[in-house]
Formats: structure tokens, sequence, C-alpha cells
């Protein structure tokens, strides 16, 4: 890989392919039962064993909840194929969105979602092979619906604990429903190295910080109400317990105006350091004018590559130029980690690109 795969957007691709040629992917709106996730008493429900010093609260068993996630079928999937399999990249949204923000708040060309156009367009082109993509809701909560920014709700908390419904609950739901070349029920070592390499996430803003914290291994955060601390954002949360990373089941990561609860680089580089596998691809991606996340963005990446040593293959840090907190730099992030992903790797070959201004 080099500083060349990485460049604006071009136009025509945030505008719809042609339906004639039946280019278009589809979006289905679906339910599925979540067994871990965030108790109104600010508890762990999870059918799991899981260590209470591991989650940094009590774990408890409870009746499960239903949610609902939205995903993009390329437009050549058929659900009777058995002969064709799709890698999958999960997309997370921000703190006020949920899992239509993708969709909906990055708004329309022609009548058509843009971010689908986006991929319609990349698949089209032959820039990526076609793929799923997973618009999640992040909160792991049982009031995940609840949009609000209030740091003592059990809706934020949910932000910090998607880790073990995702694990658990939404990535065995997707590849026992939807014809993935990954496939978790696959535990022998050869098949953990085959299906990391068939999954990839990413997020903007607070998915963003959820990315990087709960798959590189930073911290969970909670209300400075039951922490008793100070909060070093001024914004009622403080860092509790280290999650333990999800890098044996992604092997690609972006961060997209990662949030200002991200946390440092050499948190992330040391959590990175101790795992198994090693990351094929780290992407970070901030506008140059974001007054948001400016100040994560680099907090996050500083020390990240020398503490991380031969475990992170590839690292992007790509500013954008005159950039905000918007899907301006969000779509860039999205069309640039989806080229870059799925890639045959080698892992004695490493490229860090730094500080790239598009």
């Amino acid at each position: 890989m080099s500083s060349m795969n990485v460049k604006a957007v071009p136009a025509e691709y945030f505008r719809p392919v042609s339906v004639n040629e039946g280019l278009q992917g589809t979006i289905q709106e679906v339910t599925y039962k979540v067994s871990n996730y965030i108790h109104l008493t600010r508890q762990l429900v999870t059918d799991r064993i899981i260590d209470s010093r591991e989650a940094g609260r009590e774990t408890v068993a409870g009746d499960a909840i239903w949610k609902k996630c939205n995903v993009y079928l390329p437009a050549a999937y058929d659900p009777n194929d058995n002969s064709v399999r799709y890698n999958v990249l999960y997309l997370l949204h921000g703190v006020g969105g949920d899992h239509s923000e993708w969709l909906s708040s990055n708004g329309k060309a022609d009548g058509q979602f843009i971010i689908c156009n986006l991929f319609d367009n990349l698949i089209a082109n032959g820039d990526i092979d076609p793929l799923i993509v997973v618009f999640p809701n992040g909160r792991s909560a049982y009031d995940w619906t609840d949009t609000s920014f209030k740091p003592e709700g059990t809706n934020m908390l949910g932000f910090y604990y998607f880790d073990y419904e995702l694990r658990y609950d939404l990535i065995p739901f997707i590849e026992s429903h939807y014809k993935t070349a990954a496939d978790i029920t696959e535990t022998s070592q050869e098949g953990i190295l085959f299906n990391r390499t068939r999954r990839a996430i990413a997020g903007l803003s607070m998915g963003g910080m959820q990315a990087l914290n709960l798959i590189l291994g930073g911290c969970r955060h909670d209300s400075t109400r039951i922490t008793r601390t100070e909060s070093p954002w001024n914004n009622g949360l403080d860092k509790t317990v280290l999650a333990p990373g999800m890098v044996d089941l992604f092997a690609y990561v972006g961060a997209f105006s990662n949030a200002p609860t991200s946390s440092e680089g050499k948190t992330l580089g040391v959590s990175l350091a101790s795992c198994v596998h090693n990351l094929h691809l780290l992407y970070t991606t901030c506008g140059d004018a974001d007054g948001v996340a400016i100040g994560s963005y680099i907090k996050s990446i500083d020390g990240l590559i020398r503490q991380a040593g031969d475990q992170l293959n590839h690292y992007y840090q790509i500013l954008i130029k005159d950039g905000f907190h918007d899907f301006h730099v969000w779509n860039n992030g999205a069309y640039n980690f989806s080229r870059l992903i799925f890639r045959n790797c080698d892992d004695h070959v490493r490229s860090h690109v730094v500080m790239k201004t598009l």
C-alpha cells in the first residue's frame, strides 16, 4: 500500500449508478436478539461467562432485548446462491445518531442514499469487490432508541459496552443470516485467522471512538456521578477499565473524527502490542477545522505506532483540509477505507502514511 491509494471521492460517486443495468444495491432494516447489554440498573446483562473485573461492573443474567440494524446488500447478492460469499464492513454512527445516520443524515442524491451510491459506484467501477455493509445501533443498552446526550444515561453507557453485543449477538446474527465469507462458529486457529481478514469496522465520531477503544483495547467510560472523579473533557464522563479488544475478529479498523473519549495513542498501542494477532490496517482521519474531534484525533494517534511495534502493518493518518465534523470528512473516510480493506496484506511489509492532507 502507498499514499497513492488515498484520494478525494470522485464527484460522480455520490450520484446513483444505473438502475437499468442492475447495479444498485439494496438496504434492509432487520431485527435481531441481543443478550448482552446494559440494564436499567447499570449492570451488564449477559448470557456468557464474563468476569466482572473485565467488565468493570456486575454481570447478571437477564431477558434478551431486540434491536435493529440496517444492512446494505450489493446488487449481485442472491440469498439462494451458496457459491458466492461476501466480506462484511461494519459502519458505526455518532453520539446523536442511530443505525440510520449513515443513510438518512448523510442525505440523498437523485432519490438514493449517498452512502449507497458510494458503495454502488465503488463496486460497479471495480474499485472494490462486492461486499455487505452493516449499520448497527451502537448503544448496547435496554434504552437503545434514546439518542439524547445524557452523561449519566444508560444509553450513553451502552456505547462503551457495544463490544459484547458485537461479538456475541450481532456478528453471529449477520453470519448466520447472510452469505458471508466469515463464519464466527469456526473457532479453529485457521478459521480465526481467515475470518478476521473477512471483517472490517469503522465509525464516525462516537463510532470512531468505539472502533479504537473497543477493537484495539482502549478505555470504557461511565458517568462521573458514578465514578466520583472529574471529567477530563468536562462532559460528565471519565474512563473506567480497559476493554479486552477485538483484534481477533477484525483485521481492519477505521476511525473518522473520533470522539473526545477516545483513548490516547500510547494506551491503544500498548493494547495492540499485546494482541496475539496483528492489525493489517488502521485508518484514521479528521478535518483540520473540526472543533469537536481534532484534539482527540491528535491524542489518539500520538505514540500509537511506537507502542504498537510490529503488531500494526499499515497505518494511515489522513487530515482533510478545511474539513469539519461532517459527512464531507466521513464519506472520504468510508471511500478510502473501503478501498484499502480486504487486500492481501503481507505481515512483513509495513507502511505508515503520516498526516497526508487531502
